[in-house]
């Protein structure tokens, strides 16, 4: 794995961390935000790791469709799309505190299928 890579795998666990803060909280933006930016740095990882562009969210769903073909594994696609909905939370606030938390669930199981594929 390289610095960045593990730069970038280090951060999303932070992430992840403060978005399970901001939600005890009861902050839902802050926790929405954080979830998708602990996605987008899993991803991120991989896509150093392998010299894949990751400059612009287009890359990142790029990204993870070939995670997702070469793995067979469609959960990463599934919980990438939740990610994305967290981030267009941030902005719009209608996600319920029950539905923000389950989709934290579900990027946290995200970062860890990740991480593996970074190295």
């Amino acid at each position: 794995m390289t610095a960045r890579a593990q730069y970038y795998n280090s951060t999303a666990r932070e992430f992840l961390t403060k978005a399970r803060e901001h939600l005890a909280e009861g902050d839902l933006l802050q926790a929405s935000e954080k979830g998708w930016g602990a996605a987008a740095q899993a991803v991120e990882a991989v896509c150093e790791v392998r010299g894949w562009l990751h400059s612009g969210h287009g890359h990142l769903f790029t990204a993870i469709d070939g995670m997702a073909a070469e793995t067979g594994d469609e959960e990463i696609r599934t919980a990438f799309g939740l990610a994305g909905t967290l981030h267009t939370n941030f902005y719009e606030g209608w996600l319920s505190r029950e539905t923000v938390e389950a989709y934290l669930s579900r990027v946290a199981e995200l970062v860890e299928k990740l991480e593996p594929l970074a190295v």
